[in-house]
């Protein structure tokens, strides 16, 4: 679908903006290897050892996030399961608003356990030296671990990385390479369509090129990083140089297991030795990718670390080792390990901004924002061009409301086309802020995202993706095949309503407030049923019936990428143009309580109404907006249901937002 037309709506209420959270949408982004430079078209290869090193850092095809939500639902696991979510906010609108998304899970794949940074394998204190036999590698699976402690998503957090799209289908391990790969290639997305009703979200060969003009900085620097070849051997090392790069090369020929027991031999022979302990760390990191194992990560993990405690290690290993040990950390969640690596980075090699940038990173990683805007404002002190620094602290800026402030920053950041600052998120806040701030240059941003294949179309903005689903932003009830479940809302309707009613009489608090920064004004709750699969707490104790008839209909109450809830809004309410995470759910609107005129609600360029007892079905993933301006409140019923096309495979193994 391709859409160049400019969206404006005609019932555009002075600034437009693009956010939500509850009945009508909500959005966040993901993975910080972008931003690092280890993920989308990996054009950053300072995250792996410098060393004569080629490595694509391809993880497991997987949807990261900084913050874990709830645990991934194994395939088998009971839909209804009873489960308490902090509030009843809209989870995706949390996640475009900078919330870290929980990454896919390939139902073969086994996550890390969550529970806090240690791990059974990693002693950070104790170095062999005396050399050791290394133990046969644990038949673990690689998978990227959770990215944070919490499992609540609060706003204004940052996620990893965006993409636009993801494949639900697992794919076969790779086949042993002499550089194992770690990082999915970034999913192209087609041109959108003049008018923004239907089509197909998938690649395309002829995707037009973005600025030129803020690719040649980034091409320059990733020159000048491939001339200078690190120096990695002391004294001791060039005296077993000839050893070392017999080892060395049954690494790179692929040969990883051999090459791990030579590298053990030498560290028995020369414990002594940093480039010998940095070369079995990376025989471990590889085959820990082969094997797609946890364990022997965590072992890599660790001796990346020895490495760089031994006596008289040059300094381009030094950084190498601990570079190359962060990141492995944040692969597995161990964000606060991580964060404590890259601070002694910093501390060793203090007038290195990438070092301070990534440093900048982990803190959003683990939400503090506070600790990253010091760090961001320290690098922009001494380097005020740092496009790095930029966009990192203009999406801060913005995640702490100071709209008008993060434009700037957030704009100059993209235009720098410095690695790390081209991710869908950068794209998404500066048009959100423009839009705010009644800036219709939002949609050139947006239209750029769009080319460098962050969104579907300038309409579509989801990141969290499944290539090749049918993209419109109104559907029928035949057009959906939920025509059973449309049939029984309008038919229950007024059943649902009086237990909402009920609820709202007596227990007014359960409807908790959208705090998730959407609304230009006015007032908006939520009362919650279900979210990410799985019932809310106690809540249908309150609306048992509804809860009855809502149990018959799995493309609902299963639906992991979406809710099921009431939503109230007040007279003068505007709720700012936004979009949703996802292209995996369509959303669906029973009137309940409706008052005329004023309550309305646009989607692209189509605006319609609310009629009690009628369902709207829209896919929430294209902007939106919604305005009040009755004179009593409006209250709706919101169901969101699995996309049609999407098969009962996909809607097992794709991860909760």
């Amino acid at each position: 679908m391709a859409q160049k037309k400019n969206p404006k709506s005609h019932n555009k209420k002075g600034k437009l903006a693009a956010y939500d959270t509850d009945a009508d949408g909500d959005f966040d982004v993901e993975d910080a290897k972008v931003l690092l430079g280890l993920k989308g078209a990996t054009v950053l290869k300072e995250g792996g050892p410098p060393e004569e090193r080629t490595e694509k850092t391809s993880e497991p095809e997987v949807e990261t996030s900084t913050q874990r939500g709830p645990e991934p639902v194994k395939e088998g696991a009971p839909a209804a399961e009873e489960t308490s979510v902090p509030g009843s906010q809209d989870v995706e609108s949390e996640i475009q608003a900078a919330v870290p998304l929980p990454p896919f899970v390939d139902s073969q794949f086994v996550p890390d356990d969550p529970a806090g940074d240690e791990h059974p394998y990693e002693e950070t204190n104790a170095i062999d030296t005396t050399g050791g036999e290394t133990p046969p590698p644990p038949a673990a699976v690689l998978v990227e671990g959770p990215q944070s402690e919490e499992t609540g998503v609060e706003s204004g957090r940052y996620l990893t990385s965006s993409k636009v799209s993801q494949k639900a289908e697992p794919e076969e391990p790779p086949e042993a390479a002499a550089e194992p790969t770690l990082t999915p290639e970034p999913a192209v997305q087609p041109e959108p369509a003049a008018e923004p009703q239907t089509g197909t979200i998938g690649p395309t060969e002829d995707r037009q090129e973005a600025d030129g003009a803020a690719e040649k900085p980034a091409e320059e620097q990733k020159e000048k990083a491939k001339k200078k070849k690190p120096k990695l051997l002391n004294k001791l090392d060039k005296t077993i140089k000839s050893e070392i790069d017999a080892a060395e090369r049954l690494r790179k020929k692929g040969k990883l297991e051999e090459a791990l027991k030579a590298f053990d031999s030498l560290v028995r022979l020369h414990p002594q030795s940093p480039r010998v302990r940095y070369g079995k760390a990376q025989a471990e990191d590889d085959l820990a990718e082969k094997l797609r194992s946890n364990d022997l990560l965590q072992r890599a993990i660790n001796t990346y670390g020895e490495a760089a405690e031994l006596p008289d290690p040059t300094p381009d290993l030094l950084r190498a080792a601990l570079k190359r040990r962060a990141e492995r950390q944040q692969f597995l969640g161990r964000m606060r390990g991580s964060l404590a690596t890259l601070q002694k980075l910093v501390d060793i090699f203090p007038d290195d901004f990438s070092l301070k940038n990534d440093l900048g990173v982990a803190h959003l990683l683990l939400g503090d924002n506070k600790g990253a805007k010091k760090v961001y404002e320290e690098v922009l002190a001494v380097a005020p061009s740092n496009g790095f620094a930029k966009v990192h602290y203009g999406f801060i800026l913005k995640a702490e409301n100071k709209i008008a402030e993060s434009i700037p920053y957030l704009r100059e950041g993209l235009e720098s086309g410095e690695p790390g600052t081209d991710d869908g998120r950068f794209y998404f806040h500066l048009g959100d802020a423009l839009q705010r701030v009644g800036d219709d240059s939002a949609y050139h941003w947006y239209e750029l995202g769009h080319r460098r294949g962050h969104f579907a179309s300038v309409w579509q903005r989801s990141l969290y993706n499944v290539e090749g689903l049918k993209a419109q932003p109104w559907w029928t009830p035949q057009e959906t095949g939920y025509t059973d479940l449309v049939k029984m809302l309008e038919r229950n309707w007024k059943t649902i309503r009086d237990e909402a009613l009920t609820v709202m009489d007596r227990a007014r608090g359960r409807f908790l407030p959208e705090e998730e920064n959407l609304r230009e004004k006015g007032e908006w709750g939520q009362y919650t049923l279900w979210q990410q699969g799985k019932r809310v707490g106690n809540a249908c104790q309150g609306v048992p019936k509804t809860c009855s008839l809502m149990e018959r209909f799995p493309e609902a109450t299963g639906c992991k990428r979406g809710q099921i809830k009431f939503s109230v809004m007040q007279p003068g309410t505007h709720v700012w143009p936004h979009t949703g995470p996802t292209n995996c759910r369509l959303r669906m609107h029973l009137g309940l309580v409706v008052p005329r005129p004023g309550c309305r609600i646009r989607c692209t360029n189509q605006t319609r109404e609310w009629e009690e007892g009628k369902v709207l079905i829209f896919d929430d993933s294209f902007e939106h907006e919604v305005w009040q301006e009755a004179d009593s409140y409006r209250l709706i019923f919101i169901v969101d249901v699995w996309h049609p096309e999407l098969t009962q495979y996909q809607r097992q193994t794709l991860s909760p937002i």
